[in-house]
């Protein structure tokens, strides 16, 4: 008998009511509830058809059918299945034995999974039907050189630290996994060149790569050798700062790291590569210099991202409660980095809609969607099919060569909208259901992946981590942000929190923007 129900069965007995006994269930919700839980349920049927039901491992992606899942995972898709799996049983989708028998079939997968003695880490990619770490890529037959990767680790370790909270019966496994795992390993102490302290290398390899890599002692003091990327991950408004966090909340790394990240560049024409001159001030923090700039959108000031998409910015606030803990920086930051993709969409580019990230390609493959003007990199995560790239001018430096672009068929990706309910819940709401209604970029696993808006083209696909990307931030929307409370413990707050507390970023609203939602 198989362990859980097959897909269609569970969707039908949840759209037939039979399966919602949690929150979102309850009368007497709030306008839109009921569509924020309608969208989970056929969410999560996406993720519960890309996942094996013996390994528990998702695939990486599925079509839009729900027929094809793909032959590889990674450390960040098992880790949302994970929370995804909490999600579904706390939104009374699936029952309590339902959500432990996944979760317990995950965990018993990751106690074998082939991984690095020295530093606990898992590699990048594997089989989601037989567990094995990859060394050919499926679909070409290609070379794949194992990678231990620092962001993806750090989505698979949050995931286990929400299980042993959430399900007191499989503490002790998702525990001992979790503790196993050294952030450390990652963290260069001397830090990116030109960053006034310590920061998280892109990951390593344990033999040497084709790629460019940095031999070096492992960070870690294990004394093996790791063959680190060139890069660091040096900017602060990055989907990686989650292993940052976790680094301090283990004692694993000095809650300085928060500081080893550039918030924009620094100023001046020595930097005029960079999408913007940012203004800003140097400001001290226990006893470390930092560059506070921002960049500036219609009046408003905030810190970018590398890229300009939405889930370098939003996406640890799902965990992390980010907008608590930090009064003077993601508080503000947030609310205005959901204005300007909106004001964006809406208004500069016309789309019509909004919510841009990396994502599924409408016409195939995969492309990084952003809004340029937004991010640090000079030739950024665009909007658009086309690719239009704006170039502004940096008064002293250089004169922009595309200062006033003229967009054209835009590209919406329904789990940066997602992100942004904490933010504009109505603007969120009324821009979804104009991707479903009136786009029809909706399947039987919910939201696909991406639209064209002025072609109507479809990217008929669903990404793993997309999708729990969506299922987390509905569940924090129905249930109060108890993913961060599973996340959460008085270790990481006690070692975090007073860090993140007395950063202040040079984020304003300034003359342009409002705050307000709609």
């Amino acid at each position: 008998m198989k362990r859980w129900m097959s897909t269609l069965a569970t969707v039908g007995l949840v759209v037939s009511g039979l399966a919602l006994a949690g929150p979102a269930a309850a009368g007497g919700g709030r306008q839109g509830d009921a569509e924020l839980t309608r969208w989970a349920q056929d969410t999560w049927g996406s993720l519960v058809a890309m996942t094996d039901e013996e390994t528990g491992l998702p695939a990486d992606n599925i079509t839009g059918d729900l027929q094809t899942p793909s032959a590889y995972t990674s450390p960040t898709n098992i880790g949302g299945y994970l929370w995804s799996t909490v999600t579904a049983r706390d939104l009374g989708i699936i029952g309590a034995d339902e959500a432990r028998s996944r979760m317990s079939a995950t965990l018993d997968t990751l106690d074998g999974l082939e991984r690095n003695d020295a530093s606990g880490m898992f590699y990048n990619w594997y089989s989601p039907s037989t567990g094995e770490k990859l060394t050919t890529w499926p679909d070409s037959g290609d070379p794949v050189y194992p990678f231990l990767s620092t962001v993806d680790n750090g989505w698979l370790a949050a995931a286990l630290r929400i299980v042993r909270e959430a399900d007191p019966a499989l503490a002790v496994q998702a525990d001992a996994l979790y503790d196993s795992m050294d952030f450390a390993s990652f963290f260069d102490p001397a830090g990116a060149a030109g960053l006034p302290a310590g920061t998280n290398r892109g990951g390593f390899w344990d033999e040497v790569p084709p790629e460019c890599s940095v031999a070096a002692p492992m960070y870690n003091g294990s004394g093996e050798t790791a063959y680190y990327t060139c890069h660091h991950y040096d900017t602060t408004v990055s989907e990686s700062r989650i292993a940052t966090y976790l680094g301090i909340a283990n004692g694993q790394i000095t809650a300085t790291a928060l500081y080893g990240t550039h918030r924009t560049m620094p100023p001046g024409c020595d930097w005029a590569w960079q999408e913007q001159l940012p203004q800003g001030k140097y400001r001290t923090y226990d006893g470390v210099e930092v560059w506070e700039g921002a960049y500036s959108y219609d009046g408003m000031s905030f810190v970018p991202s590398w890229g300009g998409s939405m889930f370098e910015s939003l996406m640890p606030d799902l965990l992390v409660p980010e907008s608590k803990w930090g009064p003077k920086s993601w508080k503000l930051n947030h609310p205005i980095t959901v204005a300007v993709q909106k004001q964006h969409g809406l208004d500069e580019a016309g789309y019509g809609y909004w919510g841009f990230s990396p994502a599924s390609d409408p016409f195939g493959g995969y492309a990084e969607y952003g809004v340029d003007i937004a991010g640090m990199r000079s030739d950024g995560y665009t909007s658009d099919v086309e690719k239009t790239d704006v170039d502004v001018d940096r008064p002293g430096c250089s004169v922009g060569t595309n200062p006033a672009p003229e967009f054209g068929d835009g590209v919406v990706t329904p789990h940066a909208a997602f992100l942004a309910l904490p933010y504009d819940r109505r603007g969120v709401l009324r821009n979804l259901e104009g991707i479903e209604d009136d786009l029809g970029a909706y399947g039987p696993g919910g939201f696909y992946d991406a639209v064209a808006v002025k072609s109507g083209t479809i990217a008929e696909r669903y990404l793993s981590l997309d999708q729990s990307m969506i299922m987390a931030a509905i569940g924090n929307e129905l249930t109060k942000d108890k993913l961060k409370d599973y996340f959460v413990d008085r270790e990481m707050e006690k070692l975090l929190r007073p860090a993140m507390r007395q950063q202040e970023f040079s984020s304003s609203w300034g003359a342009g923007g409002n705050g307000h939602q709609g």
